[in-house]
C-alpha cells in the first residue's frame, strides 16, 4: 500500500508499515513498534501515531499492546480491542494477552 497519499509525517509512516506487518493472530508491543523496528524509544509517540490511524482495517493498530502484555490505548476503546483480538485467535484476560 503506498502511504504517501496520507496526510501523515514521516515517523508515522514508519509506524503504520511496522504495523501493517503484523500478521493476525499475532501481536506487537509498542516498545518493538518503536525501539526494535525503526529506531526509536519514544514509544508512547508510537502510540500517538497509531491514534492517528486513519485506515485501522488496513493498518491493525489492535494488535499493537503495551510491554506488560496489557491491552492500552485503543481509539475505538479497550472492550472493541479485546473483542477483536480473541475473534482473531489471541487469548486476553483481564485486558491481558496471554501468550
Amino acid at each position: 500500500m503506498d502511504l504517501n497519499s496520507l496526510k501523515s509525517t514521516e515517523f508515522e509512516k514508519k509506524v503504520y508499515i511496522e504495523t501493517m506487518k503484523i500478521q493476525r493472530g499475532e501481536v506487537k508491543t509498542y516498545k518493538e513498534i518503536g525501539g526494535d523496528n525503526i529506531g526509536s524509544k519514544g514509544y508512547r509517540a508510537v502510540g500517538n501515531a497509531l491514534n492517528k490511524n486513519p485506515i485501522p482495517i488496513i493498518i491493525p493498530c489492535h494488535r499493537v499492546i503495551g510491554s506488560n502484555m496489557k491491552l492500552t490505548g485503543f481509539n475505538g476503546g479497550i472492550n472493541l480491542k479485546k473483542e477483536i483480538l480473541i475473534n482473531e485467535g489471541i487469548k486476553v484476560k483481564n485486558d491481558k494477552v496471554i501468550l
